[in-house]
């Protein structure tokens, strides 16, 4: 998961918004180590929704020895590219790139910080680091700086474009929160705050724990009676927080255990994690669609006091979210004037459609119904009669964008198979190199 002083930097297109039902932001990051999954949990842009979330944040980029945000995979600029060019399609859609994180640690951002020369130059490198024609497009989530704030504004009032926006990746737990933030100080400077209100719990400890429930367990005792949604986000909100600026966390994977005894139930004795799944291949860590594959030959549980499900099938212990788990969430998230939720990750979702049975993305598109935003647009697929020379053209080809032969100012987005046409905007056509409308 993402550290608690993590940065992010954001590209933003500006666009005028559809009315909808919800005024609330829908965050989903994606992470570039999931292209290496194997087989069906492969995940790349092509991947991904675009009408799904209202931003989605490529996850990650690193800080080199100059202070400057640098790649981490070799493709990473080829597919923030990629992923930026679903803006075309839809146009309402923010698109991310965090920097920072699990990939870093905390010593280079001890180091941007150190000294005002390395605080500029970072602040540079995070104004000029994507494409020249896309500048009036960018944003930068980061730990609180008033530099940065008043690099945007200056940057904002010299090059007449929109100010840059702030935000952050916030940690839930109690005893981070108070060693780490100045809460009432730093709020002010965010336009919505990202708490990460997940891995409460896991094979770290010796007993069986959700990974994010809702509200505490009456097992729980000691600082573990804060190791719960309610808990933190109203330590936040105590702080000085804004409801309306914090975005709550739904994670899209679960935590497991390795059971020691025949009990199976929650605070069950436990000793590391249950085996790795198939795909995301990390000890103690199932993503969504891994769990589907479990679940049949499990027993599930539903612990009403956490307002959250468990499964357990011979010695593993699993913590999870599911539809219902989500729901009550959103509820106490409504309740709360939240501003929103922000979702860890897309390609741990049931992406493809191909494990829960459920269609594509069935978790986030449930969360995105739950949270009251209206229908997604409707693509009709293209007609599949003898008479049009394009019938099936999707047929057999991986997802994402290709340029229509018929006509240069329309492409077809290709979607587990069906075929979508979409117009580019006028005087714009469809380049296969970019994968988006441009000038011809």
């Amino acid at each position: 998961m993402c550290n608690s002083r993590t940065l992010t930097l954001v590209s933003l297109l500006l666009c005028f918004c559809l009315s909808s039902a919800s005024s609330s932001k829908l965050v989903c990051h994606m992470t570039n180590w999931a292209q290496y999954r194997p087989s069906n949990g492969k995940f790349t842009p092509d991947n991904i929704d675009p009408f799904l979330c209202t931003h989605v944040i490529y996850a990650l980029a690193t800080i080199n020895s100059f202070n400057q945000i640098s790649p981490v995979e070799w493709n990473d600029e080829q597919q923030f590219v990629r992923l930026n060019s679903f803006k075309n399609v839809n146009p309402d859609l923010k698109t991310l790139l965090t920097v920072g994180g699990t990939v870093n640690g905390i010593s280079p951002f001890v180091a941007v910080v150190a000294k005002p020369e390395s605080r500029a130059a970072f602040i540079k490198s995070a104004i000029s680091y994507l494409p020249q024609d896309d500048k009036e497009r960018f944003t930068l989530l980061v730990t609180v700086s008033k530099e940065l704030s008043t690099a945007f504004e200056d940057d904002a009032r010299d090059n007449r474009r929109t100010q840059l926006l702030l935000s952050t990746n916030v940690a839930a737990l109690y005893s981070t929160v108070d060693r780490a933030y100045e809460v009432n100080k730093i709020s002010p400077h965010f336009d919505f705050i990202n708490v990460l209100t997940y891995d409460y719990h896991g094979s770290w400890e010796p007993v069986t724990g959700h990974n994010s429930p809702l509200h505490r367990s009456s097992l729980d005792s000691g600082s573990h009676i804060h190791h719960n949604i309610n808990s933190s986000i109203s330590h936040w909100l105590d702080l000085g927080a804004p409801a309306e600026k914090l975005l709550l966390g739904f994670p899209t994977f679960g935590r497991t255990f390795r059971l020691t005894s025949a009990t199976t139930s929650l605070g069950a004795p436990a000793n590391g994690p249950a085996d790795a799944g198939p795909y995301t291949r990390t000890a103690g860590f199932w993503s969504y669609y891994e769990i589907c594959d479990f679940l049949p030959s499990a027993t599930v549980e539903w612990i009403p006091e956490q307002e959250v499900p468990y499964a357990t099938y011979a010695s593993s212990w699993l913590g999870y979210d599911d539809k219902r788990s989500f729901s009550s969430k959103v509820q106490w998230m409504t309740a709360n004037h939240l501003g929103g939720a922000h979702v860890w990750t897309l390609d741990m979702d049931d992406f493809s459609g191909t494990f829960c049975s459920a269609g594509a993305y069935p978790l986030i598109n449930h969360l995105r119904l739950s949270m009251g935003f209206p229908p997604k647009p409707t693509t009709t697929p293209a007609p599949t009669t003898t008479k049009d020379p394009l019938a099936g053209f999707c047929h057999g080809r991986p997802d994402g964008l290709y340029e229509n032969p018929a006509d240069k100012t329309s492409f077809f987005q290709c979607h587990v198979g069906n075929t979508y046409l979409h117009n580019c905007q006028p005087g714009l056509v469809f380049w296969d190199s970019c994968k988006c409308c441009n000038w011809p």
